[in-house]
């Protein structure tokens, strides 16, 4: 799959699908070389989905140097620049959900139509959680305390009851991080990708948004809560807000999730 020269990196992108453009933009240490990523999941049937790792994760460039959200809102640009995509509808997911309201805010012109999935706005609407705080952890400690916040029901009594079914989350969360953990760079790409995280904040500029947005997330999400889901609805002209039941992978664990992302993306859920 290729790379392409991408501002001061060498991005790595796939594109799979047809149907209409849809850009989808990954969540903290996101990796196409994990599984399931975007193109294994039911919306793949319905789009021409381009995908990509952003700076400091995966197979892009990591370079040991301060990141802002802005270089990431400039990065997703200009990798439409380099498939020559003029506009196209726009997912982003926890991070990449950051992501995508700076895209929208500073190229609002390349957005149609902008889906916001578990994620914030920062600032007064209220921040997802510090995952910076945790990053010191050793990885089977950080692996069980992320678990517990994805899904708020997931806490002692749940794990005590239910052993295999926790084992088997945390067994695959735990394949996912090792992930090109080896590689060159990867600490540091990670390490600067949540310091971007932490200073994320759109919530005074969320008025500005103009085109049809959708808002979905988990009820039982620890991460990005429910709550900062509300207060960026109040910020955001005529947005539509869904919540479904489960936690930060709400679009894995409820399968109506993506039926109504794939309607939104659409048109039929306009009023």
């Amino acid at each position: 799959m290729p790379f392409v020269a991408v501002r001061d990196l060498q991005m790595y992108y796939e594109m799979h699908g047809t149907g209409p453009r849809l850009l989808t933009i990954s969540g903290t240490g996101g990796d196409l070389r994990r599984s399931p990523n975007i193109f294994e999941m039911p919306i793949a049937r319905h789009f021409e989905i381009l995908a990509y790792d952003q700076r400091g994760l995966g197979q892009t460039s990591r370079p040991d140097i301060f990141y802002t959200m802005a270089d990431y809102a400039a990065d997703a640009n200009a990798l439409l620049d380099a498939v020559a995509w003029d506009r196209c509808l726009v997912m982003g997911i926890s991070f990449g959900g950051m992501v995508a309201q700076e895209l929208a805010l500073r190229y609002s012109h390349r957005v149609e139509r902008l889906v916001l999935a578990c994620t914030s706005s920062g600032g007064a609407g209220g921040v997802s959680y510090p995952l910076h705080e945790l990053a010191n952890l050793p990885v089977e400690d950080y692996v069980h305390r992320v678990l517990e916040l994805s899904d708020t029901r997931w806490d002692a009594a749940w794990q005590a009851a239910n052993p295999a079914r926790f084992q088997a989350l945390f067994d695959q969360t735990l394949a996912g991080l090792r992930v090109g953990a080896d590689e060159p760079g990867r600490s540091i790409g990670a390490r600067r990708q949540l310091d971007a995280r932490a200073r994320h904040n759109t919530y005074d500029r969320l008025p500005m948004l103009r085109m049809p947005v959708y808002l979905c997330g988990g009820r039982y999400d620890g991460i990005a809560t429910p709550a900062n889901l509300q207060a960026m609805q109040k910020q955001i002209p005529g947005a539509r807000l869904e919540l479904f039941e489960g936690g930060h992978l709400f679009f894995i664990q409820d399968p109506r999730a993506f039926d109504r992302i794939v309607s939104f993306l659409r048109g039929e859920l306009d009023d």
